[in-house]
């Protein structure tokens, strides 16, 4: 068979499977590795199934991600993110749709310690579903709300996929996780404003929580200061070159657990908790790492990733046409598959016609976040959708991924600012230290 064949039919049997219902992983290490010992025999493809596994395994930037993935795990179990909504409550609350608009504040938050957008929906569904059901709010804006402002949790820093990203193409992760921060806090605001328009528009929709005085108001930023101090530990010092993001995952997860013990509230069954989920957590993103490694070393020996370059490279088209096309596949892919899969099947592809054409590599790792954040919202899968009628049962899918789409759309909206204006993304990296 012809090698660049067998590369195209690997990448239709990827999608066969995904729909299939086949762990990515799996699906990925799997044709990979069949794809390889077709061409180079068993001997060799052994031998670059272990090499890969130890180099994944081993390689310092990736340390990142478990170390990432533990903050998250302690901030939820120490109730850390409990003192954070309770702040934004009492400020923000008084607001029209002000539940709505405390939880996205308060994903926004805890993403920015965390980088785990499950995390943040299980979290915040807890803690602000029982308030919007006693204020009576629409079920379609509250669960679409909270699911959505679930997806801030991996474009404001830490994120795990930009990690991902950073690692696989070789582009700084500090400046990545710089880049997140201003279409972070935009689509933040365009996810409040657009809370607060509809339901001053019908009041029916979120109306108003109640309203605190300035005493309660004012004491309440004391418990600001843990999420405060563990944000400005792990982006300053990124940010003022004192030290690499992988250092920073090590200080911030210090940094929480020090907070955790200062407040009383790190139990040793919360410690091993944490500790256990980490391992399951880390271990699915290695297994879709090592399975992406395989497939994507599987195409270059086809020579289909170097003939899609030259093929679109010989498209007398916009750049930002070729742009377009990407989210439209990126849009149709997140129907099928989840936000890892969809970073590490379509990086070997879209990555190298992205340099071809001459975007910057930090200017389309945000790209790449903002239709991550929009693949986890649309059906089929919409993870964050799932992960949401997990906490609240008794709304259907279908309500949930209804109450989305004014989300997506907003999401969309940041797209086309970004590509507009790249400045947006590449103004506060530029000045870093």
């Amino acid at each position: 068979m012809d090698p660049f064949v067998l590369g195209i039919l690997a990448i239709l049997l990827m999608i066969a499977l995904t729909f299939l219902g086949v762990p990515i992983a799996l699906a990925l290490l799997a044709i990979g590795a069949v794809g390889n010992i077709y061409l180079l025999g068993l001997p060799q493809t052994a031998m670059q199934i272990h090499m890969i596994t130890w180099e994944t395994g081993t390689n310092f930037l990736l340390i990142a991600v478990p170390l990432f993935v533990f903050m998250g795990q302690l901030v939820y179990h120490t109730k850390i993110a409990s003192d954070l909504y309770d702040f934004v409550h009492k400020w923000f609350g008084r607001l029209p749709g002000g539940l709505a608009v405390t939880g996205v504040f308060t994903s926004a938050g805890f993403g920015a310690v965390t980088g785990s957008s499950v995390a943040a929906i299980a979290t915040m569904g807890i803690m602000v579903m029982p308030e919007m059901r006693k204020y009576n709010y629409n079920l379609r804006l509250a669960t679409g709300s909270l699911a959505s402002a679930g997806t801030l949790a991996i474009m404001i820093p830490p994120s795990i996929p930009m990690v991902i990203y950073g690692v696989w193409t070789e582009t700084s992760i500090g400046k990545l996780f710089i880049a997140g921060v201003v279409p972070g806090i935009l689509l933040a605001a365009g996810f409040c404003g657009m809370i607060v328009a509809r339901c001053l528009l019908d009041p029916k929709l979120g109306p108003a929580g109640p309203k605190y005085s300035w005493k309660d108001r004012l004491s309440a930023l004391t418990k600001l200061l843990p999420t405060t101090i563990i944000f400005v530990i792990v982006l300053g010092g990124i940010y003022g070159g004192i030290f690499t993001p992988t250092e920073a995952s090590a200080i911030g997860a210090v940094g929480v657990l020090a907070v955790a013990l200062v407040m009383k509230r790190l139990t040793l069954e919360r410690l091993k908790e944490s500790l256990w989920q980490t391992g399951e957590i880390s271990t699915m993103i290695y297994a879709i790492l090592i399975g992406g490694v395989m497939f994507s070393r599987l195409l270059v020996q086809t020579d289909v990733t170097p003939a899609l370059v030259n093929y679109i490279g010989s498209l007398k088209t916009s750049p930002y046409t070729i742009i377009f096309l990407f989210s439209i596949m990126f849009l149709l892919l997140g129907a099928v598959l989840d936000t890892f899969g969809m970073l590490i099947l379509t990086l070997p592809l879209v990555f190298p016609i992205c340099r071809n054409l001459g975007f910057d590599p930090v200017w389309f790792g945000i790209y790449m976040t903002v239709m991550m954040e929009i693949a986890m919202l649309t059906p089929p899968i919409g993870l964050n959708v799932f992960v949401m009628q997990r906490v609240t049962p008794e709304v259907p899918l279908s309500e949930i991924f209804r109450g989305v789409l004014p989300f997506v759309i907003v999401c969309l909206i940041l797209v086309v600012l970004i590509a507009a204006l790249p400045q947006l993304a590449l103004w506060l990296p530029s000045t870093m230290g």
